[in-house]
């Protein structure tokens, strides 16, 4: 079984879109837009191994997401990505929190 990765962000086909640019990581990508989409794939995902929330969210959602997902899931790491680099930063960061968090 694959380790799952949870991709947080506003712009929709997320998860598509690292599948598409790091489909060499053996890692299986679910998405999530909002807090009760968060909620839903926490609770049926017992193989989240790490959670990046991206940058295009405002700074409430994004605290409000994290204190959802400490409290759920104090086994996880929560990584926030910069705005500064846009969406197209995404898939290097991504990629840098996967090799740094999940088992090889």
């Amino acid at each position: 079984m694959k380790p799952v990765v949870l991709l947080v962000g506003k712009l929709p086909g997320i998860a598509q879109r690292m599948e598409t640019a790091l489909g060499d990581m053996a890692v299986e990508w679910l998405g999530a837009h909002d807090r009760d989409e968060v909620v839903r794939q926490l609770e049926l995902e017992p193989n989240i191994r790490c959670v990046v929330i991206g940058g295009t969210l405002n700074d409430e959602i994004r605290g409000e997401l994290v204190g959802v997902i400490a409290s759920r899931r104090p086994d996880l790491t929560i990584h926030l990505k910069d705005r500064a680099s846009g969406p197209e930063g995404m898939p290097g960061f991504v990629r840098k929190v996967v090799e740094a968090m999940v088992p090889h």
